[in-house]
């Protein structure tokens, strides 16, 4: 049989005027050992009803309660059974009630003797919010009654006496008779007509008392070591995050999620600024259930009144209430924002390496009433905080070192093909132009037009060697910045024209290819430096025509990509480009078909130089190609000038060979 009614709220409604007290369970074992010893020492029979929530605690006192059987025959034991224990006459009256009974969470102790009477009615007071007391059993806590009258130890009595008949009915008589002996008239002592109690209570309440207060300092003892095992615990879990990974965003990920389970924030945020910063994007949040997320959102922090407290004392900032605790300088919309998002209790740490700020975490109260942060849980997330800030300089010089092996990696690959490349392309033309040079000097009597073999040959060669150490001078000049820009105003046709014409200087007219010209009206100014932009467009017609055969077409064409930027492209019918190297192109030394195995001229370092010189004026180079033959597009934007009205030009299409 399984009763839900608790014998406490029975009696308190019985007593209203009662209120039920606190204690520990330390408390009322001193308390109910006091009252069994009490029994043991008198030498009446009283009436005794203990109450056990399970049968290992009543193992523990069962050789008490034997030798207070000997005292009388009105001993009430009640437990639930876990092994052995059940419903049984022997010494006492042993009475079984179910694990779901009410009596499962109350602790009761009854005596009614001749002269004394004593009665403990207490049920366990569930304490979710003491997982800090480290599990320690003496710390559980019960709610209830314990004194020293009698009509109130009557009361408690017939209530269990009534309990204990629907769990035993066969123990009718017994009980009943009980309840004739001991709750009826008062019980006059053997000594005259004068009703007389002993009452230990004077003695019995400053143990009890002292017993009390040593346990609140336990407790508060056990709160101490608990919150400082679960900083401890939880700065250790980020230093072993830490060491497993040196990637900032799996750090953080851990960070905010271990310190939103810990602190039991309704949200938890940690994200990336600076202390000029004005908004920040959320990226890593911890969230209780049915909390909206803000995850993605651009938070603002010019507005926020506790970011700039933090960056004003570099210190922790919170507000208890947001409804009434925020600066009066906070703007209406700041505070729009925060009901928005349900933000009552408000806390930020920062997180700093040396003075510099690197983040903030953010913990967030989102319930109908605010709550307190202590200063345990602000500690603790300062620690982490501290933590995260290590990490954070951790992983971004990590990641400059893999930076620098990534451009060391490149150098070396750069020194091995400047290696390759000036060796062949030096040591080529030089043994030609020295076998040319013997063969002239060697052979007198060699016919003019061999002669003139020999010195075009030589010529060209020594153009060649010439052109690739132009080629090295000016990347280095542009690499490291040594070049003495002059911006003007100038108009693109005129720049393609001298670009064409640096063309047909180098080459045979009969082995160009066809080139169109095709530029829109009103096309406006542009801001570069000549020199160097009709150096881009000679390099990149330059490179058409190479890989152009002389059927086949260029076209120079330019549009307004938008209102700052101007973009011109040059499209040829050649040889095309394989997608996946349409980005390789540009790199230094780069040739489709090998440094050292080519049918055409070049060094790797037109391209690389092109990229050199649009970056610096602002813009982007980029090639497309559907792959091989399919002829390729070299596109590059210059800046416009937007102020500047050009007079319009007829639509320009020219052919030239």
């Amino acid at each position: 049989m399984s009763i839900s009614t608790s014998v406490l709220a029975d009696l308190l409604k019985v007593l209203p005027d009662w209120r039920p007290q606190m204690y520990f369970k330390s408390s009322l074992i001193a308390l109910s050992h006091a009252m069994e010893d009490q029994v043991l020492a008198g030498s009446s029979a009283p009436l005794v009803i203990a109450t056990f929530q399970q049968e290992r605690f009543y193992r523990q006192e069962a050789h008490r309660y034997r030798r207070i059987a000997e005292k009388s025959d009105q001993v009430y034991v009640l437990a639930a059974p876990e092994t052995e224990f059940r419903n049984h006459s022997g010494d006492y009256e042993t009475v079984a009630f179910a694990p779901t009974d009410a009596l499962a969470q109350e602790w009761h102790l009854v005596v009614l003797g001749d002269s004394y009477a004593t009665c403990l009615i207490c049920r366990e007071k569930s304490s979710p919010g003491d997982e800090s007391t480290l599990g320690m059993d003496s710390n559980r806590r019960f709610e209830g009654i314990w004194t020293f009258e009698r009509q109130v130890a009557q009361e408690a009595a017939g209530i269990l006496l009534d309990r204990i008949l629907r769990y035993r009915p066969e123990l009718a008589r017994k009980l009943a008779q009980a309840k004739q002996t001991y709750l009826g008239a008062f019980v006059k002592s053997q000594g005259g007509d004068e009703s007389v109690e002993t009452n230990p209570d004077p003695f019995v309440g400053r143990l009890v008392t002292y017993l009390q207060v040593s346990q609140y300092k336990l407790m508060k003892a056990y709160r101490a070591i608990a919150a400082q095992e679960k900083r401890e615990r939880l700065i250790h879990l980020m230093t072993v995050a830490i060491r497993r990974s040196l990637n900032p965003e799996e750090i953080l990920e851990v960070a905010v999620e271990k310190v939103g389970q810990v602190l039991g924030a309704c949200r938890c945020l940690i994200y990336r600024c600076r202390a000029t910063d004005t908004t920040a994007t959320i990226a890593h949040e911890f969230l209780s259930p049915n909390v909206p997320s803000l995850q993605g959102i651009t938070w603002p922090l010019t507005e926020n009144p506790l970011f700039q407290t933090v960056i004003t004392t570099n210190e922790s900032a919170w507000v208890k209430d947001t409804h009434q605790d925020l600066p009066p300088t906070t703007s209406p919309e700041f505070r729009q924002l925060l009901t928005q998002w349900g933000i009552r209790s408000w806390l930020l740490v920062p997180v700093f390496y040396q003075e510099r700020l690197l983040g903030i975490v953010e913990l967030q109260h989102c319930g109908p009433r605010p709550e307190e942060w202590t200063s345990e849980e602000i500690g603790l997330v300062e620690a982490i905080a501290n933590q995260v800030g290590v990490a954070l300089i951790q992983a971004e010089a990590y990641a400059h070192l893999e930076d620098l092996n990534q451009q060391l990696a490149a150098l070396d690959r750069t020194r091995s093909n400047l290696v390759a490349i000036t060796g062949h392309e030096l040591r080529t033309p030089l043994s030609t132009i020295q076998v040319c040079l013997e063969s002239l000097s060697t052979e007198p009597d060699m016919p003019p037009e061999l002669r003139q073999v020999m010195l075009n040959t030589a010529l060209s060669d020594a153009e060649r060697m010439r052109k690739l150490i132009q080629d090295f001078l000016t990347l280095s000049k542009l690499e490291s910045g040594r070049v003495d820009w002059n911006p003007e105003p100038l108009a693109l046709p005129e720049c393609i024209d001298l670009g064409l014409s640096h063309i047909r200087a180098r080459h045979n007219p009969q082995d160009l290819p066809q080139i169109i010209t095709h530029l829109p009206e009103n096309l406006p100014l542009i801001e570069a430096d000549g020199e160097w932009l009709v150096e881009v467009l000679a390099k990149l017609l330059d490179n058409a025509c190479k890989f152009t055969p002389h059927k086949g077409k260029i076209t120079i064409s330019a549009h307004p990509r938008d209102k700052r930027m101007l973009q011109v492209t040059v499209a040829d019918t050649g040889r095309g480009i394989e997608p996946k190297r349409l980005e390789t192109v540009f790199d230094r030394f780069y040739q489709e078909e090998g440094a050292l195995q080519r049918t055409t001229g070049g060094t790797g370092l037109g391209l690389a130089i092109c990229r050199q010189i649009i970056q610096r004026w602002g813009g982007m180079i980029w090639a497309e190609s559907q792959g091989k033959d399919q002829g390729s597009s070299f596109h590059f934007t210059l800046p416009i000038i937007p102020s500047v009205e050009t007079p319009p030009l007829k639509n320009k299409k020219r052919t030239t060979r």
